[in-house]
């Protein structure tokens, strides 16, 4: 599995010792903004990023079909208005190479390639409270001291490899899509095999099927997923956004899931369950035709609180897989029965279900013949072998915590963050740890993060903590820790919350339910953006209620 080739000019690499006002863990979306924003503040501030180019999630997920789900428009930064107005997104939902470009445009505007390490994967991260400042080791050999740590890794950046019986005589060409070679795969009459169809696979699987002579999907279990609608933005569509972007953003920051309301009919939703059954039809069908996530998980307002609401979206779509697959059987197995629909990640494909009428296109029910075995040529399950030449991973990831499990994080007293989290992740406001002081999460647990845009979520973060440290250096404070009883309320807050919904329902990767041996808990926070935005708002207002602020600050940079 191949990293991508370096795709801009890494700064110098990093000195031992190196003094810092603030360490930035991740170059993508979260990382560049933190580096915008606390260097704005006068800070010295360095980005350690892992990959050999900046993007995060859209440098390493190269995959065939990879974009993103939710609307380029709102899909992208507010902090610059003369950002917004000169860049043109071309496509409704823009590919990974459209972001990528769009993040490496930033990153050259706001001259922020000359604090960003490439190639610097950290490695260990040890708060020393002799002097209120993190240690930072990287694994080229680089160490930095910095009075805050900013972990900007991204909810699915830690990708999940299962552990296959012989997955490592496997001699043909294997990839996990969250690592695809930026040179591409060769698929051109090759037998190649998917295990997986979450939202990456259903992305990739119709890409991979036109290149394959046969592709061959192993799926684990069947996945909701509703239409794109993908098409080009035309001039006068990018013109309209980019003279509104003002009060689209204002939306977006109110909403439940950092998205605008923008289609008349859909927004003031009622309960499925107060309408009449043709009403019910034709929300859904317009929901449908509108196409994204909202369109039809959104169209009413019980959709995630009420089983037999939730039942009549979830066979609206049922009743699409069936009119769309050819074969009955094939159909059968495609339709997803065993949780609610939108309590995993809903999918949002182009062409999915249509791919199955291929004749060159074999769906494997791995709950009636699960893998046996990987081999040199191939996979076997129970009932049969499957010679192939590529086989493709596409087995999600160790979500939200998984990017901070692999970092050796100690705080106060040598106390590590992965011990602290044996039962399930632990922070107040999703942002803060007790027992971590000057550590900062960006979407971590405990916050909207990946129930929402996660750009909205990401620059909320950021705007709070870069408040937050300036609060603190204008009062010559040099240290800041949430507390253990603020700490306890939110995490029973955000329990709280989540078992008013169906969400708990679902074994999914929200939960950790993926990987084997995570602790299960429901990690997102489900009440919402503008809510969430609103209580984090209150927190600083009130001096930073539910922290402990100590100690005075001395040069160290």
């Amino acid at each position: 599995m191949e990293d991508p080739p370096n795709k801009c000019t890494a700064s110098a690499a990093a000195q031992a010792g190196l003094r810092l006002d603030a360490v930035v863990v991740g170059g993508g979306f979260a990382g560049l903004y933190a580096l915008y924003r606390l260097r704005g503040l006068g800070l010295s501030v360095r980005v350690f990023e892992a990959g050999s180019g900046i993007g995060g999630t859209w440098f390493w997920n190269r995959y065939p079909g990879a974009r993103c789900d939710v609307e380029s428009i709102d899909y992208s930064y507010s902090f610059s208005e003369e950002l917004e107005q000169e860049w043109t997104w071309t496509e409704r939902y823009a590919a990974q190479a459209e972001i990528l470009r769009y993040l490496e445009h930033v990153a050259d505007r706001f001259d922020l390639l000359r604090d960003i390490e490439l190639n610097a994967r950290v490695s260990a991260a040890h708060f020393v409270d002799a002097e209120s400042v993190w240690r930072v080791a990287v694994a080229n050999g680089g160490v930095a001291i910095a009075r805050y740590l900013v972990m900007a890794t991204g909810c699915l950046s830690c990708a999940n490899v299962p552990a296959f019986d012989g997955l490592q005589h496997f001699e043909g060409h294997l990839c996990h899509t969250a690592r695809w070679p930026a040179d591409g795969v060769e698929l051109e009459g090759k037998q190649v095999g998917i295990i997986g169809t979450g939202s990456t696979a259903i992305q990739a699987i119709p890409q991979l099927a036109r290149q394959a002579a046969h592709l061959f999907v192993f799926q684990r279990s069947p996945n909701f997923s509703v239409p794109a609608q993908n098409a080009p933005l035309s001039s006068e569509e990018s013109a309209y956004v980019k003279a509104t972007y003002r009060e689209r953003r204002r939306r977006t920051r109110e909403s439940q899931g950092g998205l605008p309301a923008t289609h008349p009919e859909l927004a003031s939703p009622r309960s499925a369950l107060e309408l009449t059954h043709a009403e019910r039809a034709a929300t859904y069908e317009r929901g449908w035709m509108q196409g994204g996530i909202p369109g039809v998980l959104f169209a009413c307002t019980d959709t995630l609180t009420s089983p037999e609401a939730n039942e009549l979206a979830a066979e609206f779509v049922r009743s699409k897989i069936r009119t769309t697959v050819e074969s009955p059987t094939v159909a059968e197995m495609l339709l997803p029965t065993d949780h609610p629909i939108g309590t995993k990640r809903i999918c949002v494909d182009i062409g999915y279900f249509e791919t199955y009428n291929r004749d060159n296109v074999t769906l494997v029910d791995l709950r009636r013949d699960p893998i046996e075995t990987v081999t040199a040529t191939g996979l076997r399950t129970a009932g049969s072998e499957y010679p192939l030449d590529v086989l493709v991973l596409a087995t999600g990831f160790d979500a939200i915590t998984g990017p901070l499990r692999e970092i050796d994080i100690r705080g106060s007293g040598g106390h590590r963050l992965i011990d602290k989290w044996t039962v399930g992740p632990r922070a107040y406001l999703g942002l803060a740890c007790a027992g971590f002081p000057n550590l900062f999460l960006v979407t971590g647990p405990g916050s909207p993060s990946v129930l929402s845009n996660m750009v909205v979520s990401i620059e909320q973060h950021i705007d709070w903590i870069a408040e937050c440290i300036a609060h603190l250096t204008d009062r010559g404070i040099c240290r800041i820790e949430a507390t253990p009883d603020a700490e306890d309320e939110w995490v029973d807050h955000v329990n709280e919350a989540a078992a008013a919904t169906l969400y708990p329902r679902a074994n999914s990767w929200y939960i950790g339910a993926n990987v084997p041996g995570k602790p299960r808990a429901f990690m997102p926070y489900v009440g919402g953006v503008g809510a969430y935005r609103a209580i984090c708002d209150r927190v600083s207002a009130s001096g930073y209620q539910g922290f402990a602020l100590g100690g005075e600050q001395a040069a160290h940079s």
